[in-house]
């Protein structure tokens, strides 16, 4: 067992974990963090997209062991300090970028890694950067709709795909 300390959406937390810990499984079954999805196993499908030191990571391939230390942040960690929606939520939420919601907090996690990486990214760019998110039920266009908005883009003239 191996002790690590971590800040996950602002607060400090300890546990001891076992080398093989995944961090999508310490944060949703030892935190109760439960927003991060687990789809694929196999850093297919993006559900699992949380930020740590900053970066966009799937964590359900990062060893929570090799984490110590680190800054991590959860779908849970997004909402404004008030508890609303931040405006990418929000974007989400008025564009209709969600239907059955299991994509979601990887989209959003995603969405948010992008906007801070490009605050004005092209409809292709939001497409390309989404290529490791798989969504089964939107076919995108609302998503990529939502990101767009979120940055302050007129969206009307967006074509479905």
């Amino acid at each position: 067992m191996t002790q690590v300390t971590m800040t996950v959406n602002g607060k400090s937390v300890s546990g001891k974990v076992e080398g093989r810990t995944l961090l999508a499984e310490f944060l949703r079954e030892g935190l109760r963090l439960t927003g991060t999805h687990v789809g694929c196993d196999t850093s297919q499908c993006g559900a699992c997209v949380v930020h740590v030191n900053g970066k966009a990571i799937k964590s359900c391939t990062a060893l929570v062991a090799d984490l110590d230390g680190a800054d991590v942040r959860t779908i849970e960690g997004m909402a404004n300090p008030d508890g609303s929606l931040s405006s990418l939520q929000q974007a989400f939420q008025d564009h209709h970028g969600l239907q059955c919601g299991f994509c979601t907090p990887g989209m959003v996690m995603s969405a948010a890694a992008l906007l801070k990486e490009n605050p004005k990214p092209t409809e292709h760019e939001v497409r390309g950067y989404l290529e490791g998110n798989i969504c089964r039920c939107t076919g995108y266009h609302n998503i990529v709709k939502a990101i767009m908005a979120a940055s302050g883009q007129d969206v009307s003239q967006i074509a479905a795909e």
